[in-house]
């Protein structure tokens, strides 16, 4: 009898144990997030849209700058009294121009931060149900790892999922 309850009591104990080292294997993979950032089509329609905004932004500056060079130069032939009646519109004007280039610089760059920002939060979004669905403990950034197993790389589904979902 108590042999029995030895041998049943360690089948039991080898039960918990088996089952704890069944529920600890973890299931890891990792997302190259600079491919899966760049291989977004929302990344490709954004910069396409940024480049075109800052297209228009620098035709608008360098006509505002040949402006200002021309009044310059029409400046620098003036009479010193002439100079000296026109000197607060020169200074205007280039204040002007200045403060345009300021503004739609830091326009550009704010809004850049704020789609990269979105596109970020679309690759998180997709990670996180894509992990949860697919029963994953964790998913690293490709650039923290050392070494990678490929078979771990889910970078491809990721990136199929984020451009399915536009």
């Amino acid at each position: 009898m108590k042999k029995l309850l030895v041998v049943l009591c360690g089948a039991l104990l080898s039960s918990f144990v088996l089952t704890g080292l069944a529920q600890a294997a973890d299931k890891f993979a990792y997302i190259n997030l600079g491919r899966a950032f760049n291989e977004y089509s929302k990344t490709k329609d954004y910069d396409k849209s940024l480049t075109e905004k800052e297209n228009s932004y620098t035709s608008e500056r360098d006509k505002k700058l040949k402006d200002l060079n021309s009044f310059r130069d029409k400046f620098k032939l003036l009479s010193d009294r002439e100079k000296e009646a026109k000197k607060g519109d020169l200074e205007n004007k280039a204040k002007a121009v200045q403060d345009f280039i300021t503004r739609k610089e830091t326009d550009l760059r704010k809004e850049q931060e704020e789609r990269m920002k979105e596109i970020l939060q679309d690759i998180d979004s997709v990670v996180k149900t894509y992990a949860e669905k697919e029963g994953y403990t964790m998913v690293f950034n490709d650039r923290v790892l050392v070494y990678q197993d490929k078979s771990m790389d889910i970078t491809d589904k990721v990136i199929a999922l984020l451009n399915k979902k536009r």
